[in-house]
């Protein structure tokens, strides 16, 4: 079996169906390709806490169907004190999400084939011209887009992927019914997205409940197991013991119960700079590269960003008098990634280290440094502005500061 397309993308998640669909949309022939079944998509990889802001929403037309709860308000909490900060977001249903990006592209035109796991890539004269897949059939095209995660089999082979074992955050989540979301001890969570910093439940990473109305939520945690972890963990703690712990002691969870028809959501991502991001003929999207949000994990907007600046790539070299996918060409991928879907990539990745280090106290320090500083200083030092870092560096923090530099020169 063998066919020809302007474009074959390899995975369905959001970054590879946005691709399609930019493509379609611009009349190109795309073909998509995706491991799991048609009838079970996406049971496998019905992974994400889905957590998005408007953004988002308005720049993909995303529609309120797929929307399980309108958020207001994003709460930091420590151990023993929160912030609360204003701002607007969405919990996304994340198995209609994906259906419905799915249904947006083939309206545009883009194939579709499931049960058809990318095997490898075909080549010729040393570029990519297509790739083997459920087996032994081939689809052959002038550019190819690897979006099928972390397995990247495609990015793997061409050299382009440099995912990090050592970087990989892992993380759990369980849909929840019965959950006290505005108990007295606790700032009120209704129709709020939270995120905890707290190494007793979440060591080396975070522990998280958004709401999904009424009294049910999304509950979970991640982290990446690195010095961090290894500094806070529990002998012989795995991610399950973790979440078994926080459902066990916080009064929240007093009355709460997994809902039972919901499978319990497993993934992982890296967090690190990335390597090459293309070359001849091929762009790696999505988790595929680190693309995720190294500080809180928020993964679908900047993958459907990098979805969507690879298709303007592919567009691009298309429409040129001469069409050029050379490794040239495809470089303003490349450029579209660093300016447009991680900005200032290095510089939050620093600071997620050293938030990720700083003990438990700190945490709670760190809650009194936000309630005082101005509106904008936690937006600002989010997005990599190293003066609103500053402000929420103390002396104290000399020595964390001096053992950071210490493991990043050892590392």
């Amino acid at each position: 079996m063998s066919d020809r397309f302007d474009v074959i993308v390899a995975g369905a998640g959001p970054a590879g169906a946005q691709c399609a669909r930019d493509l379609a949309q611009r009349d190109y022939d795309v073909l998509v390709l995706e491991a799991e079944s048609e009838d079970g998509f996406p049971r496998q990889s019905n992974k994400s806490t889905a957590g998005t802001f408007p953004s988002m929403m308005a720049s993909f037309g995303v529609p309120d169907e797929v929307v399980m709860n309108y958020t207001d308000d994003v709460v930091l909490e420590s151990p023993n004190d929160h912030y609360v900060q204003h701002q607007p977001g969405a919990v996304l249903e994340f198995a209609a999400f994906k259906q419905w990006l799915v249904r947006e592209g083939r309206s545009e035109g883009a194939t579709y084939r499931f049960d058809a796991r990318v095997n490898g890539p075909i080549m010729e004269d040393g570029d990519i011209a297509g790739v083997r897949y459920a087996g032994d059939a081939e689809a052959y095209a002038d550019i190819v887009v690897d979006a099928t995660g972390p397995a990247a089999p495609l990015a793997r082979e061409l050299g382009v992927s440099d995912l990090k074992r050592e970087q990989q955050a892992i993380g759990i989540e369980w849909e929840m019914s019965g959950v006290d979301v505005d108990h007295p001890e606790y700032a009120d969570l209704r129709d709020t997205m939270m995120l905890r910093l707290d190494h007793e439940y979440a060591p080396g990473g975070y522990s998280w409940i958004f709401h999904t109305g009424g009294d049910t939520a999304k509950v979970g945690l991640c982290y990446i197991q690195n010095e961090s972890h290894e500094r806070y963990s529990r002998d012989g703690a795995n991610i399950d013991d973790y979440l078994t712990h926080w459902l066990e002691t916080d009064p929240r969870f007093a009355d709460a119960e997994q809902i039972t028809e919901k499978q319990q959501h497993r993934g992982s991502a890296h967090i690190q700079m990335p390597g090459r991001l293309c070359t001849d003929g091929f762009m790696a999207i999505g988790d595929t590269v680190p693309t995720i949000d190294p500080l809180w994990g928020e993964g679908i907007h900047k993958g459907m960003k990098s979805g969507r600046m690879a298709a303007i790539t592919a567009d691009r070299c298309f429409t040129e008098a001469d069409p050029d996918t050379s490794a040239e060409a495809m470089s303003v991928y490349s450029k579209l990634w660093h300016s447009e879907v991680a900005p200032r990539m290095r510089e939050r990745l620093l600071m997620t280290e050293l938030l990720y280090l700083a003990p438990n106290d700190r945490y709670d320090t760190l809650m009194d440094d936000l309630q005082s500083a101005d509106d904008g200083t936690l937006a600002k030092a989010n997005a990599g502005n190293v003066r609103a870092m500053m402000k929420l560096i103390h002396l104290g923090d000399l020595p964390l500061l001096g053992r950071f530099g210490r493991e990043r020169l050892a590392g």
